[in-house]
């Protein structure tokens, strides 16, 4: 039988811990992608009350709109450092409690703003303002929901619990497309604009109280207990070293420097690897992720002359497709590996991305046709998204798991998701080609898939 990894606990949770386990921390995750689902949705509203003042064209509220989301996204890494150094130091509980609370107030304060025309340039300040608060705790949420789920996980299991943290993400923009386009069903065009677009970001408040709820009874990990508790016991021998002389103190520094794989904290070098290649390995799953999820409305309707509620409608499918897919894929992972699930995912986008939009832009096209394209668009996202939280975990050492894996997945959203709208929209500007999305989509699961070649079994990984 092989022995435990270091965030495997020995004594498997009882399952009522384990479940607790799963809901806490997967709660704040659907709350985040929920309102970053309903920034997106609303993308070209949110320009117009806040980036276009009177005379400003529409496409340049647009991209400042996308430059405002990617700030965000470039703050997840600060958060993800300081929140994951936090967590690995005085425990996931308190961190997760902390970074849910920050998410919520500022999520809600959106829905508050003033706009443009009542405080004029100060009002796109205090939305980037918001924008960066918000992309600080989405940094801190990831890394500690995911120990968490994975630290209680029974043996055998992480692929599963893990690929609960990304089902939430089709949850969270599942309900924001599911807000957003009942609002744009019941309430006018000018309804919308005026106040209408408000409401989703205020529903943030009695979600994040739940979350909170949740949390407040979370227990503390076993694997973190287990790694506290070898801290205190490194922390005697040093003092005993020190009184017995320097040969058990040379001893001791030696154990400093085992690899990532070892129960004690890893050399920075080696967890700055691994963080890389982390990062490289979601990549695909970040960029296509985002371009056929979230930045897909906007798309339909500023390249294709799409209605807002046509674009938000054809979102629905495409989200479906990749919550269907998330949970069997992480659980065959567990059965497979991490490896041939994620790369079938990521070779399929890789391949696809330009027929699946050729079919949206052809006008020939039926909507039952276009559906199945998007749900299918959605469903191979789900491929990467569902192992990838478990894959994450197995590369850090419970030291500095919540640090590493929340850092190796915020920079790759930083960078591909959080930059997708932008990139595409000023690309599309640039160069007049509708072809922008799937090429970036492609190319980002290409170059994924190059990562995902050098991932090896459940147990092999070195922090696994």
């Amino acid at each position: 039988m092989t022995a435990p990894g270091p965030g495997q606990d020995p004594r498997p949770a009882r399952p009522e811990r384990s479940r607790r386990a799963l809901f806490a921390g997967s709660v704040g995750n659907l709350i985040e992608w929920y309102e970053f689902g309903v920034y997106g949705y609303f993308a070209t509203v949110i320009a117009a009350r806040f980036f276009t003042p009177e005379g400003g064209g529409e496409a340049e509220g647009l991209v400042k709109t996308y430059a405002s989301f990617a700030l965000a996204f470039f703050f997840r890494p600060v958060g993800a450092a300081l929140f994951g150094r936090l967590g690995d130091r005085i425990g996931r509980r308190p961190v997760l409690i902390l970074v849910i609370v920050l998410m919520t107030v500022a999520t809600t304060l959106i829905g508050a703003l003033p706009t443009y025309d009542t405080v004029g340039a100060l009002a796109p300040w205090l939305l980037t303002f918001l924008r960066v608060l918000q992309g600080l705790s989405a940094g801190g949420e990831f890394g500690g929901a995911v120990s968490v789920m994975t630290e209680f996980a029974p043996p055998g299991r992480r692929g599963l619990y893990g690929s609960w943290q990304s089902f939430t993400v089709a949850l969270g923009l599942l309900g924001g497309a599911g807000v957003a386009a009942l609002l744009a069903s019941v309430l006018s065009a000018g309804e919308l604009e005026s106040w209408g677009w408000r409401l989703p970001f205020l529903l943030t408040l009695p979600l994040g109280l739940g979350a909170l709820w949740l949390r407040l009874r979370l227990e503390e990990t076993p694997a973190f207990q287990r790694e506290r508790e070898k801290e205190r016991e490194r922390e005697k021998e040093g003092e005993r070293g020190q009184r017995g002389g320097a040969g058990e103190e040379q001893e001791g520094a030696g154990e400093e420097r085992e690899g990532v794989g070892g129960s004690v904290r890893p050399p920075g070098r080696e967890v700055a690897w691994a963080v890389a290649l982390g990062a490289g390995r979601v990549m695909g799953w970040a960029g296509a992720g985002y371009t056929f999820l979230v930045v897909l409305p906007s798309y339909l309707q500023s390249s294709l002359n799409a209605t807002f509620h046509q674009a938000l409608l054809a979102t629905v499918p495409a989200n479906l497709g990749f919550a269907v897919t998330i949970v069997p894929a992480g659980r065959l992972s567990d059965r497979v590996g991490r490896r041939p699930v994620m790369l079938t995912g990521a070779l399929s986008v890789t391949v696809l991305a330009l027929p699946l939009l050729n079919l949206l832009q052809n006008t020939g096209t039926s909507n039952t046709a276009k559906g199945v394209a998007v749900f299918a668009a959605g469903a191979v996202v789900g491929l990467m998204a569902g192992p990838g939280p478990a894959m994450l975990s197995e590369m850090f050492p419970t030291s500095v798991r919540y640090t590493g894996l929340g850092l190796a997945y915020a920079l790759s959203n930083a960078v591909f998701s959080g930059c997708a709208g932008l990139i595409i929209t000023e690309t599309i500007l640039r160069t007049g080609s509708v072809d922008i999305p799937a090429y970036y989509a492609a190319a980002t699961c290409a170059v994924s898939a190059l990562a995902l070649l050098t991932l090896r079994k459940p147990g092999e990984e070195q922090g696994s």
